[in-house]
Protein backbone atom coordinates (compact mmCIF):
# COMPACT_ATOMS: atom_id res chain seq x y z
CA UNK A 1 0.00 0.00 0.00
CA UNK A 2 1.15 3.73 -0.97
CA UNK A 3 0.12 6.66 1.67
CA UNK A 4 0.15 9.91 0.51
CA UNK A 5 0.51 12.32 3.56
CA UNK A 6 -0.02 15.65 3.74
CA UNK A 7 -0.40 19.05 5.86
CA UNK A 8 -4.12 19.49 7.20
CA UNK A 9 -5.01 22.43 5.05
CA UNK A 10 -7.25 23.08 2.41
CA UNK A 11 -4.80 23.40 -0.76
CA UNK A 12 -2.12 20.72 0.77
CA UNK A 13 -4.99 17.86 0.37
CA UNK A 14 -6.48 19.09 -2.88
CA UNK A 15 -2.67 18.40 -4.14
CA UNK A 16 -2.57 15.12 -1.91
CA UNK A 17 -5.92 13.88 -4.14
CA UNK A 18 -4.15 14.87 -7.39
CA UNK A 19 -0.60 13.35 -7.18
CA UNK A 20 -2.71 10.01 -5.67
CA UNK A 21 -5.23 9.83 -8.78
CA UNK A 22 -2.29 10.28 -11.09
CA UNK A 23 0.26 8.72 -9.50
CA UNK A 24 -1.76 5.40 -12.01
CA UNK A 25 -1.00 3.06 -8.73
CA UNK A 26 -4.77 1.69 -8.61
CA UNK A 27 -7.70 3.32 -6.17
CA UNK A 28 -7.55 0.48 -4.15
CA UNK A 29 -3.48 0.41 -3.77
CA UNK A 30 -3.15 3.94 -2.56
CA UNK A 31 -4.43 5.21 0.86
CA UNK A 32 -4.54 9.37 1.51
CA UNK A 33 -3.69 10.40 5.14
CA UNK A 34 -3.08 13.90 6.86
CA UNK A 35 -0.32 14.81 9.01
CA UNK A 36 1.14 13.87 11.94
CA UNK A 37 0.77 10.09 11.14
CA UNK A 38 0.16 8.57 14.31
CA UNK A 39 1.80 4.92 13.93
CA UNK A 40 4.12 3.69 10.73
CA UNK A 41 3.16 0.37 8.79
CA UNK A 42 6.49 -0.93 8.03
CA UNK A 43 4.95 -2.89 4.75
CA UNK A 44 3.37 0.71 3.87
CA UNK A 45 5.23 3.33 1.18
CA UNK A 46 4.53 6.78 2.51
CA UNK A 47 4.75 9.72 0.31
CA UNK A 48 4.70 13.16 1.63
CA UNK A 49 2.94 15.81 -0.66
CA UNK A 50 3.77 19.69 -0.86
CA UNK A 51 1.07 21.78 -1.40
CA UNK A 52 0.25 23.15 -4.96
CA UNK A 53 -1.82 25.46 -6.41
CA UNK A 54 -1.94 24.96 -10.16
CA UNK A 55 -2.75 21.23 -8.96
CA UNK A 56 -5.54 22.30 -6.05
CA UNK A 57 -7.27 24.20 -8.39
CA UNK A 58 -7.08 21.61 -11.51
CA UNK A 59 -8.92 19.15 -8.61
CA UNK A 60 -11.22 21.65 -7.50
CA UNK A 61 -12.16 22.94 -11.14
CA UNK A 62 -12.94 18.88 -12.23
CA UNK A 63 -15.30 18.64 -9.40
CA UNK A 64 -17.32 21.63 -9.89
CA UNK A 65 -17.65 21.05 -13.75
CA UNK A 66 -17.91 17.01 -13.90
CA UNK A 67 -19.93 17.09 -10.62
CA UNK A 68 -21.33 20.35 -8.94
CA UNK A 69 -20.24 23.41 -7.07
CA UNK A 70 -22.46 22.60 -4.37
CA UNK A 71 -20.99 18.77 -4.19
CA UNK A 72 -17.65 20.60 -4.22
CA UNK A 73 -18.75 22.87 -0.81
CA UNK A 74 -19.73 19.50 0.47
CA UNK A 75 -15.94 18.00 -0.24
CA UNK A 76 -14.42 21.35 1.26
CA UNK A 77 -16.26 20.96 4.46
CA UNK A 78 -15.27 17.57 4.82
CA UNK A 79 -11.97 17.98 4.19
CA UNK A 80 -12.21 20.72 7.05
CA UNK A 81 -12.93 18.28 9.53
CA UNK A 82 -10.59 16.79 12.13
CA UNK A 83 -11.34 12.73 11.40
CA UNK A 84 -8.01 11.23 10.49
CA UNK A 85 -10.03 9.15 7.93
CA UNK A 86 -11.41 12.54 6.27
CA UNK A 87 -9.37 12.91 3.29
CA UNK A 88 -9.02 9.29 2.71
CA UNK A 89 -12.80 9.26 2.29
CA UNK A 90 -13.60 12.52 0.36
CA UNK A 91 -10.82 10.37 -2.19
CA UNK A 92 -13.24 7.60 -2.32
CA UNK A 93 -16.00 9.20 -2.51
CA UNK A 94 -14.40 11.55 -5.20
CA UNK A 95 -13.60 8.16 -7.39
CA UNK A 96 -18.13 7.43 -7.13
CA UNK A 97 -18.30 10.80 -8.10
CA UNK A 98 -16.96 11.16 -11.31
CA UNK A 99 -18.92 7.97 -11.98
CA UNK A 100 -22.05 8.43 -10.68
CA UNK A 101 -22.36 12.40 -10.70
CA UNK A 102 -24.64 14.79 -8.85
CA UNK A 103 -26.39 12.27 -7.34
CA UNK A 104 -23.58 10.31 -5.61
CA UNK A 105 -24.51 11.72 -1.80
CA UNK A 106 -27.66 10.09 -2.40
CA UNK A 107 -25.61 6.67 -3.25
CA UNK A 108 -26.10 5.52 0.65
CA UNK A 109 -25.74 1.65 -0.48
CA UNK A 110 -21.86 2.77 -0.54
CA UNK A 111 -19.84 2.58 2.59
CA UNK A 112 -18.04 5.89 1.82
CA UNK A 113 -20.93 8.00 1.17
CA UNK A 114 -22.07 6.54 4.86
CA UNK A 115 -18.93 7.73 5.91
CA UNK A 116 -18.52 11.10 4.38
CA UNK A 117 -22.20 11.95 5.67
CA UNK A 118 -21.46 11.05 8.89
CA UNK A 119 -17.90 13.46 8.97
CA UNK A 120 -20.53 16.11 7.64
CA UNK A 121 -22.94 15.99 10.07
CA UNK A 122 -20.04 16.09 13.21
CA UNK A 123 -18.31 18.63 11.17
CA UNK A 124 -21.93 20.69 10.90
CA UNK A 125 -22.61 20.03 14.50
CA UNK A 126 -19.60 21.36 15.67
CA UNK A 127 -19.88 24.61 13.72
CA UNK A 128 -23.01 25.44 14.87
CA UNK A 129 -22.33 25.09 18.27
CA UNK A 130 -19.47 27.53 18.08
CA UNK A 131 -22.18 29.88 17.13
CA UNK A 132 -23.22 30.19 20.85
CA UNK A 133 -20.10 29.61 22.66
CA UNK A 134 -18.11 32.40 21.01
CA UNK A 135 -17.13 35.38 23.04
CA UNK A 136 -15.86 38.86 21.71
CA UNK A 137 -14.07 41.33 23.75
CA UNK A 138 -13.87 45.24 22.88
CA UNK A 139 -10.51 45.87 22.35
CA UNK A 140 -9.55 49.09 21.20
CA UNK A 141 -12.75 49.82 19.15
CA UNK A 142 -12.89 45.85 17.62
CA UNK A 143 -14.48 42.97 19.02
CA UNK A 144 -12.15 40.05 19.24
CA UNK A 145 -13.08 36.52 20.03
CA UNK A 146 -10.89 33.41 20.71
CA UNK A 147 -12.05 29.92 20.45
CA UNK A 148 -10.22 26.88 19.78
CA UNK A 149 -12.45 24.14 17.10
CA UNK A 150 -11.78 20.62 16.55
CA UNK A 151 -12.28 21.05 13.25
CA UNK A 152 -11.61 24.10 10.34
CA UNK A 153 -14.71 25.61 11.37
CA UNK A 154 -13.42 29.05 10.89
CA UNK A 155 -15.10 30.32 7.85
CA UNK A 156 -18.88 29.13 8.32
CA UNK A 157 -18.40 30.62 11.67
CA UNK A 158 -17.80 33.90 10.47
CA UNK A 159 -19.86 33.80 7.93
CA UNK A 160 -22.79 33.97 10.56
CA UNK A 161 -20.65 36.56 12.69
CA UNK A 162 -20.67 38.76 8.73
CA UNK A 163 -24.67 38.72 8.75
CA UNK A 164 -24.69 39.36 12.29
CA UNK A 165 -22.36 42.26 13.07
CA UNK A 166 -21.97 43.52 9.35
CA UNK A 167 -21.63 47.36 10.86
CA UNK A 168 -18.83 46.25 13.44
CA UNK A 169 -15.19 46.12 13.34
CA UNK A 170 -14.58 42.72 14.76
CA UNK A 171 -12.11 39.94 14.47
CA UNK A 172 -12.46 35.91 15.10
CA UNK A 173 -9.23 33.84 16.23
CA UNK A 174 -8.80 30.33 15.52
CA UNK A 175 -5.92 29.65 18.41
CA UNK A 176 -5.44 25.83 17.07
CA UNK A 177 -5.20 26.13 12.76
CA UNK A 178 -3.78 30.07 13.98
CA UNK A 179 -6.04 31.36 11.42
CA UNK A 180 -8.04 34.72 11.74
CA UNK A 181 -11.01 36.13 10.52
CA UNK A 182 -10.94 39.50 10.25
CA UNK A 183 -13.94 41.98 9.26
CA UNK A 184 -13.78 45.99 8.72
CA UNK A 185 -16.65 48.04 9.38
CA UNK A 186 -19.44 47.46 7.22
CA UNK A 187 -17.25 45.66 4.23
CA UNK A 188 -16.16 41.60 3.75
CA UNK A 189 -14.62 39.53 5.74
CA UNK A 190 -11.43 37.51 5.03
CA UNK A 191 -9.27 34.62 6.52
CA UNK A 192 -5.13 35.41 7.27
CA UNK A 193 -2.99 33.00 7.99
CA UNK A 194 -0.77 34.00 11.27
CA UNK A 195 2.05 34.31 11.82
CA UNK A 196 4.09 33.24 15.17
CA UNK A 197 4.55 36.79 15.98
CA UNK A 198 0.86 37.94 14.96
CA UNK A 199 -0.35 34.66 17.21
CA UNK A 200 0.98 36.07 20.22
CA UNK A 201 0.26 40.02 20.22
CA UNK A 202 -3.53 38.61 19.55
CA UNK A 203 -3.11 35.81 22.28
CA UNK A 204 -2.31 39.30 24.86
CA UNK A 205 -6.14 40.55 24.11
CA UNK A 206 -7.84 37.71 26.00
CA UNK A 207 -6.00 39.58 29.18
CA UNK A 208 -7.70 43.04 28.15
CA UNK A 209 -10.34 44.05 30.10
CA UNK A 210 -13.60 45.85 28.64
CA UNK A 211 -15.47 46.58 31.70
CA UNK A 212 -17.85 44.28 30.78
CA UNK A 213 -16.17 40.76 31.71
CA UNK A 214 -16.80 41.34 35.30
CA UNK A 215 -20.19 42.51 35.02
CA UNK A 216 -21.11 39.43 32.54
CA UNK A 217 -20.13 36.90 34.63
CA UNK A 218 -21.79 38.06 38.06
CA UNK A 219 -24.91 38.15 35.67
CA UNK A 220 -24.59 34.63 34.56
CA UNK A 221 -23.78 33.51 38.21
CA UNK A 222 -26.90 35.37 39.86
CA UNK A 223 -29.43 34.36 37.03
CA UNK A 224 -28.53 30.90 37.91
CA UNK A 225 -30.88 28.64 39.74
CA UNK A 226 -28.81 26.43 42.20
CA UNK A 227 -31.71 24.19 43.21
CA UNK A 228 -31.79 23.02 39.21
CA UNK A 229 -28.25 23.31 38.25
CA UNK A 230 -27.15 19.65 36.53
CA UNK A 231 -23.80 19.66 35.31
CA UNK A 232 -24.06 15.92 33.72
CA UNK A 233 -27.10 17.52 31.14
CA UNK A 234 -24.82 20.61 30.79
CA UNK A 235 -21.73 18.57 29.89
CA UNK A 236 -23.63 16.99 26.98
CA UNK A 237 -24.98 20.51 25.33
CA UNK A 238 -21.59 22.40 26.42
CA UNK A 239 -18.49 19.83 26.56
CA UNK A 240 -15.04 21.52 28.70
CA UNK A 241 -13.57 21.81 25.51
CA UNK A 242 -15.40 24.47 24.18
CA UNK A 243 -15.31 26.64 27.26
CA UNK A 244 -11.78 27.46 27.42
CA UNK A 245 -12.75 30.83 25.69
CA UNK A 246 -15.93 31.88 27.05
CA UNK A 247 -15.97 34.15 29.58
CA UNK A 248 -18.60 32.63 32.26
CA UNK A 249 -16.04 29.84 32.66
CA UNK A 250 -12.98 31.62 32.81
Amino acid sequence: MTVFTCNDDLESMLTCIYDAWYSRLGHSNVRLATEPIEQLNMFDTYIHVEPNTDKAMAVADAINRRISPAFYSEVAFCLGAYEKDALDTVYRVLILGFKLGVGVLDAYGYDEVARFKAIRIRYGREASSFLEFVRFNLVDGVYVAHFEPKSRVLLPVAEHFSDRMPSEHWMLIDDVHKEAAVHPCNEQYYVRILSEEEFARLKATEDYDDGFTALWKIYFTEIAIKERENPKCQLTHFAKWKRKHVTEFA
